[in-house]
């Protein structure tokens, strides 16, 4: 396999990663991680106008149509600045139920305006409790007339806080553990009965509880076939689970270089410590783990895009564990070099050490796909 980015790739991962890395700072970060949002409007029009948000969406509406792989590139570069705005949630979930399982009407809707920065999504499916198994949900819908009667609470919807447009699975038929009976709704933040507390996780990203009390919705509100959404949720979280794997390799880039650099100006008996052979040791296994995170990595993106469902659900689970790992690995090895350190606020590689920590819960740990993987092969 070539694991090489095209030229067209490469220029927009030059475009994007010179924005971020002036009009994106890590001082500029820590005043938007610190505001009352969690993230900045003026960075997200910007990342519109670039035509960021577009890449993985269809020219008819205003996309670049662009496949998993050049969507690594952006997830890379969004993962070395630690971007806290709401991308994963709007461009990698959110607006994938809608371009894959939408209608017509739907597509045309939203999609345009996502693109172009005015509509955010997110994803709303966990219930109290509930951990990485998609059947469970955190919501019911019972028919109402020629509609919908949505009740339940929501646990840790990333970026709800932010989101313009909710995407929120709910049963509307059968038991907890089946597979059968879950439907998608989309459901406008604004709509009555929906009541919501945001709150900061451990990597300063934005999380919100919702609440659904007697939320009303039309049957035009449903994503494709009611009781048959299993499938498509599956899909689309397995696409986010790819792209999850790539903003870690961008991460675990800046880790790596960010350790490289410490090592070669902090002295230690007159000389850099960088030169003590035990450490340099330590630096070309980090190497090794971000190569080969980056590979496995690469290879999930194309699985997302070209495989089947077993195919791209074997694959997915088998890059999340290795992936998992290299987390675990690069995030502690680089604290550790950089020393007591390593730990404060106001290093970069510490917030970095933070969000490899929660890419590796994020849409499954390392024994919940291990399971998985052994489910599909």
């Amino acid at each position: 396999m070539d694991f090489e980015y095209s030229e067209e790739q490469r220029l927009l991962a030059e475009t994007l990663r010179k924005f971020l890395n002036t009009g994106y700072t890590f001082d500029a970060r820590a005043k938007i991680m610190t505001s009352a949002s969690g993230w900045s409007e003026d960075v997200w029009a910007a990342l519109a106008e670039m035509g960021i948000l577009s890449v993985p969406f269809g020219a008819e509406h205003g996309g670049f149509g662009g496949n998993a792989v050049d969507m690594m590139v952006v997830m890379e570069a969004l993962g070395e600045a630690l971007l806290l705005e709401p991308y994963l949630a709007t461009v990698g979930l959110g607006g994938q139920f809608v371009a894959r399982g939408g209608s017509a009407a739907q597509r045309e809707r939203i999609l345009p305006s996502l693109i172009q920065g005015k509509t955010r999504m997110a994803f709303a499916h966990l219930p109290a409790g509930g951990r990485y198994d998609l059947r469970q949900v955190g919501a019911r819908a019972s028919k109402q007339g020629d509609g919908y009667t949505l009740d339940g609470d929501l646990r840790m919807v990333l970026h709800g806080g932010a989101a313009d447009l909710l995407v929120v699975a709910a049963r509307t038929s059968g038991s907890d553990a089946d597979a059968e009976g879950l439907t998608l709704f989309l459901v406008e933040r604004g709509a009555k009965g929906v009541a919501m507390r945001e709150y900061r996780t451990l990597d300063n990203l934005r999380v919100a509880d919702i609440t659904l009390s007697g939320v009303t919705l039309g049957r035009d509100a449903t994503i494709g076939t009611e009781g048959r959404a299993f499938a498509l949720i599956e899909n689309v979280v397995d696409y986010a689970t790819a792209l999850v794997c790539a903003e870690a390799v961008g991460a675990m880039k800046y880790a790596h270089d960010a350790t490289l650099d410490y090592l070669k100006t902090r002295r230690q008996f007159g000389v850099p410590i960088g030169s003590f052979q035990a450490l340099q040791h330590r630096m070309v296994d980090i190497l090794i783990t971000y190569e080969q995170a980056k590979s496995i990595a690469t290879l999930a993106c194309v699985k997302v895009d070209s495989g089947d469902a077993a195919e791209r659900a074997r694959v997915v689970s088998a890059a999340k564990i290795k992936i998992a790992d290299a987390c675990r690995h690069v995030s502690q090895e680089s604290v550790q070099l950089h020393g007591g350190m390593g730990m404060t606020e106001e290093l970069k590689v510490s917030h970095t050490f933070r969000r490899l920590t929660s890419i590796a819960q994020a849409f499954g740990d390392a024994d919940h796909h291990l399971e998985r993987f052994a489910t599909f092969s």
